[in-house]
């Protein structure tokens, strides 16, 4: 192999490894042909999706969503099919930006209403992520009829130090959230990640004592 060739096929050798290291956790879809599961619990949240890459850019699947007020008065159940799409990607030699689309269209039903209700939830997620630094913004309505639950949230994050591709990264990883209608406090939770080849972990507490479990596997 002359050197010529030997650099250009180590070059794109480093290319499919920073796309392939960093897409895994920008997002919430995969890549091509994948499938992606995840959970979110708390005890007044407790969410669980999976999904299906039907191509780089789209992912069909399934979720459920547990919602509780801060009072324990009122609860929510929320089973729906989803769709993301991802809208714009910027790669950039040492970085990665996303804008996607996330839609839910499904049942939800309540401790303090008779029988279910059809329940639509479009949203935005923007993020963007280095090797070391790690930054997202999601908004998404929760509408029924006569219902409100909008739901905003923002990540903030950086890792202690950078690994190779197939070590165990860790990140200190803060997130703020509301949700209209079941909560008057913005929760306010400093998790350590875990990062892996096609998972992670996350555990923490929030600002109500409460503690928190994230997770996600691409397989």
């Amino acid at each position: 192999m002359s050197g010529r060739l030997r650099n250009k096929v180590l070059a794109c050798l480093a290319f499919l490894t920073c796309a392939l290291a960093l897409p895994a956790f920008c997002g919430p879809m995969g890549f091509k042909e994948s499938w992606m599961a995840m959970g979110d619990f708390s005890p007044n949240w407790q969410e669980s999706f999976v999904n299906y890459a039907l191509t780089p850019r789209d992912a069909l699947g399934a979720s459920t969503l547990y919602m509780r007020s801060d009072d324990e008065s009122k609860n929510r159940h929320l089973a729906d099919v989803t769709y993301t799409r991802l809208l714009k990607r910027w790669n950039m030699p040492q970085a990665q930006a996303n804008i996607w689309f996330l839609g839910g269209l499904g049942y939800l039903t309540g401790n303090d209403f008779a029988g279910s209700k059809l329940m639509a939830s479009p949203g935005v997620q923007v993020d963007y992520e280095t090797t070391r630094v790690y930054a997202s913004a999601t908004a998404r309505l929760y509408r029924a009829d006569g219902i409100n639950h909008d739901f905003a949230s923002a990540r903030l994050g950086f890792s202690f130090y950078e690994v190779d591709y197939d070590e165990t990264q860790p990140w200190l990883v803060v997130e703020a959230r509301r949700m209209t209608g079941l909560t008057n406090r913005t929760e306010v939770t400093p998790m350590l990640r875990l990062i892996h080849n096609r998972y992670f972990l996350e555990l923490g507490v929030s600002n109500s004592t409460q503690g928190r479990v994230n997770l996600m596997y691409i397989f």
